[in-house]
C-alpha cells in the first residue's frame, strides 16, 4: 500500500487530501516525431508537473510481469494479421537518390593542363538498386558528355557483390570500372531518406573546380592586333549568325534551260558564303545539296589574277581587290557568282532586322518571280485548197490524226428525211442551156445540197445527177468565214450560185410551201411575197384550168389516167408505208423518179401485185408521145404515193 506522501497516510478513500493551492493541472506530452515518423516517449513528470512515484520493484519482479500474459482475464491472444506485402517496385516507384561527385582525369598530353576535373552526377534508383553516373553537358568543352555509364547495377568487388544504398554517404570514395569518384553532397530528398533509415550522414565537401575551366574565366588579356579589324571579335559577335537569302538562276534563254531556285547562306562571322539547292519532288534531278560549298567569294580580281588557277589553288588577298560582303546582298538585285547571274527576290526576317539595324534599309519587300504564261497563240489555218468542206480541211490542222467534224446530233434527229425540193433554170447566155431544168433538193438535217437534172430525150444534153450532197458557199463570204447557203435563201425568184453558175428558182413542191408557213419567221418579206404570189397563181379560176385541160392533148390525158389507176393500186395496199420508205430509199437523188427495172424490183421484194400491162401501157404512151411534154420514157413518178 502506497502512503500519501503529503500527510503519511494511507492512499485510501478518505485519507487524502487535495491540495487548493494548485493551479497547474497539465500532463506532459508523450507523443512527438523524429525524421517524420510519429514516435512514444515516457514522461518524465506527472499532472502538473509534479514529481512521479517509481515502481519499487526490482528488475526480476519487472521482467517477470511483463512477460506474463493475462490469460485468465482476457484469454489467448490473437495474433495480428500480417501487414500488406508491397513490392519494392511498386513502394520506391520514381524514388531516386542524387548524389553530387567527381572524378579526376589525367591530361598527359597538354601543355595548358595535367588533370582534369570533371563533375557528375550518381543517380541511384530504389526500385531495383541499380544506378547510373551522368556528366552535365558544358558547351564548347570539346569531351563527349552525357551519360558516362547508364542504368544498371555496378559491381561492388569481384566477389559479384552490387552496390546498395546503406554503401553510399557524402565524404566517400566509390570505384566504378576503375574510375573512383568522391561523393561530395546529397539533394534534400536522399538526406532525409538515409537518415529515416538509421545512416549517418557525413557533413557535405565543396565540390572540387577544374583548374583549367577556372583559367579561362579570367579576363584575358588585351593584345592590340595589327590590322584595322579584328577578326577574333567578328567570330565571336557573329558566332552562328546567317543571313539568308531567296535566288533564282534564269537559263532560259540557253537550249534546254530552266529558271531555277536557290538558298544562299552568308555567314557574318567570317564572310563565307554557300549556296544551296531548292529541289521539289520528282524534278528528275539528284538530291546533291549544295551547288557551291562554304567560302569566301572574290568580287573584283587583281588584273594579273585572271588567269590564276582557281579550280587548282585557294585565292588569298593578293589575288583578290574586293571581296563580298553583306551589303552586296540586297533583295531585288542581281549577283553574278562563279558566272551564274543570280537574282535575289526574298530573304527571311533575321536577314530583314540585320539590314535594318546595320544599314537602316527597311524595304525589302518580296518579288514576285512566278512568270505568267503567255497568251496562247492563235491559231492561224492555211489557205483553202477547194477540196472538200472548209471544216474538214481544218481538222487537219487540230489533230495528228484528223477526226470527223462534230454534227448536231439533235438537228438530225429532229429533220430526219425532211427535204425541201425546188425547180430551177439555168441562167446562162448559151440558148441550149435555156430550156434546161433542175430540181434542187435541201436536206434540212445537214444543211446539204443536190442538184438532179431530168434527163430530155434527143436534147443532147445527158441528165442525171448534176450535184452530190455537199454545202454551198455563199459567193460573198470568206474562205476563212465561210457562209452556207440555207432555207431561208430559197424562194421562187431567187438567184442561188453554186461554184460560178446562177440558178433561178421557178417552183416548189408542196412540202415546201408547208415549211415556209408553219416556220415564216425564217424567211425575208419578199420571200413570203413571192409564196404569196405563187399561190394565188395555183388558186386561178377552175374554169380557166378546165379550159386548160381541154386543150391538152388527148394522148397526154390518157398517160396520166393510167399513171393515176397504178398509184391508186398502191395507195390501196395495206404496206403502202413501206412502199414508199422503199421508194425513197432507191431514190436518191430525190428526183421524184425510179426506173422501170427498179419499180419492179422494189414491188417484188415486197410482195406488191401490180398489173404489169399497165405498166407496159404507160411505157408506150410515154414513148409515143412527142419528147418535150415528159422528160424521160422510162421513169415512173412516186409523187403521187
Amino acid at each position: 500500500m502506497v502512503s500519501n506522501p503529503v500527510h503519511g497516510l494511507p492512499f485510501l478513500p478518505g485519507t487524502s487530501f487535495k491540495d487548493s493551492t494548485k493551479t497547474a493541472f497539465h500532463r506532459s506530452q508523450t507523443l512527438g516525431y523524429r525524421n517524420g515518423y510519429a514516435i512514444v516517449r515516457r514522461p518524465t513528470v506527472g499532472i502538473g508537473g509534479d514529481r512521479l512515484q517509481f515502481n519499487q520493484l526490482s528488475q526480476a519482479e519487472l521482467d517477470e510481469l511483463a512477460s506474463k500474459a493475462p490469460v485468465l482475464t482476457y484469454g489467448q491472444p490473437k495474433q495480428a494479421p500480417p501487414a500488406d506485402f508491397i513490392p519494392a517496385h511498386v513502394a520506391f516507384d520514381k524514388k531516386v537518390l542524387k548524389f553530387d561527385a567527381y572524378f579526376q582525369e589525367d591530361v598527359p598530353m597538354s601543355t595548358e593542363e595535367q588533370y582534369r576535373i570533371r563533375q557528375v552526377n550518381i543517380y541511384y534508383y530504389l526500385e531495383d538498386d541499380s544506378m547510373s553516373v551522368i556528366e552535365p553537358v558544358v558547351e564548347n568543352s570539346g569531351i563527349p558528355q552525357g551519360k558516362l555509364i547508364k542504368r544498371q547495377r555496378l559491381a561492388k568487388n569481384d566477389r559479384g557483390d552490387h552496390y546498395h544504398w546503406k554503401d553510399l554517404n557524402r565524404g566517400i570514395n566509390i570505384t566504378i570500372y576503375g574510375k573512383t569518384f568522391r561523393v561530395v553532397d546529397c539533394d534534400q530528398f536522399t538526406q532525409v531518406f538515409l537518415e529515416s533509415q538509421g545512416i549517418e550522414l557525413n557533413p557535405p565537401e565543396k565540390m572540387a573546380l577544374d583548374p583549367y575551366t577556372e583559367l579561362r574565366k579570367q579576363p584575358l588579356r588585351k593584345y592590340v592586333t595589327p590590322s584595322d579589324f579584328d577578326q577574333l571579335k567578328q567570330f565571336l559577335t557573329f558566332d552562328k549568325q546567317v543571313l539568308r537569302f531567296y535566288a533564282i538562276w534564269d537559263d532560259t534563254d540557253s537550249m534546254y534551260g530552266e529558271c531555277r531556285t536557290y538558298i544562299i547562306h552568308y555567314y557574318l562571322m567570317d564572310d563565307t558564303v554557300e549556296i544551296r539547292e531548292v529541289h521539289e519532288r520528282n524534278d528528275g534531278r539528284d538530291p546533291f545539296p549544295l551547288l557551291m560549298n562554304r567560302q569566301r567569294m572574290p568580287k573584283v580580281l587583281v588584273e594579273n589574277a585572271k588567269n590564276f588557277p582557281q579550280c587548282v589553288l585557294e585565292i588569298s588577298d593578293q589575288e583578290v581587290l574586293e571581296w563580298y560582303t553583306a551589303k552586296d546582298f540586297i533583295v531585288g538585285k542581281s549577283l553574278t557568282v562563279l558566272g551564274r547571274t543570280f537574282f535575289i527576290y526574298d530573304c527571311d526576317p533575321f536577314t530583314r532586322r540585320y539590314y535594318k539595324e546595320k544599314f537602316g534599309i527597311t524595304d525589302l519587300p518580296r518579288i514576285d518571280v512566278n512568270k505568267q504564261e503567255p497568251p496562247p497563240v492563235k491559231q492561224e489555218l492555211p489557205p483553202y485548197n477547194g477540196f472538200g468542206l472548209v471544216e474538214d480541211s481544218a481538222q487537219n490542222c487540230f489533230a495528228l490524226i484528223p477526226k470527223a467534224p462534230k454534227k448536231d446530233v439533235i438537228k438530225m434527229l429532229v429533220n430526219d428525211n425532211k427535204v425541201l425540193r425546188y425547180l430551177a433554170a439555168l441562167e446562162s447566155p448559151i440558148p441550149e442551156d435555156k430550156d434546161r431544168r433542175f430540181v434542187f433538193s435541201y436536206f434540212l438535217a445537214t444543211d446539204m445540197i443536190s442538184i438532179f437534172e431530168p434527163p430530155v430525150r434527143n436534147s443532147g444534153i445527158i441528165g442525171g445527177k448534176y450535184l452530190g450532197r455537199t454545202k454551198v458557199v455563199k459567193p460573198y463570204s470568206t474562205v476563212d468565214n465561210p457562209i452556207y447557203y440555207g432555207p431561208s435563201d430559197f424562194f421562187i425568184g431567187a438567184v442561188i450560185e453554186v461554184f460560178g453558175h446562177r440558178f433561178i428558182i421557178l417552183d416548189t413542191d408542196e412540202y415546201v410551201l408547208k415549211y415556209m408557213e408553219s416556220n415564216a419567221a425564217q424567211y425575208s418579206p419578199e420571200a413570203l411575197a413571192s409564196v404569196q404570189k405563187h399561190v394565188r397563181k395555183l388558186e386561178a379560176p377552175a374554169s380557166e384550168s378546165e379550159s386548160k385541160q381541154t386543150e391538152k392533148d388527148p394522148g397526154v390525158q390518157e398517160l396520166e389516167a393510167l399513171i393515176d389507176t397504178i398509184q391508186k393500186q398502191l395507195k390501196d395496199h395495206s404496206c403502202k408505208d413501206n412502199i414508199r420508205e422503199a421508194f425513197q430509199i432507191y431514190d436518191k437523188e430525190a428526183s421524184g423518179y425510179v426506173d422501170r427495172d427498179m419499180f419492179f424490183k422494189i414491188c417484188e421484194s415486197l410482195n406488191v401485185p401490180v398489173d404489169d400491162s399497165l405498166v407496159k401501157e404507160v411505157t408506150c404512151k410515154r414513148l409515143l408521145l412527142p419528147a418535150f411534154t415528159f422528160p424521160s420514157p422510162v421513169w415512173i413518178p412516186l409523187c403521187g404515193l
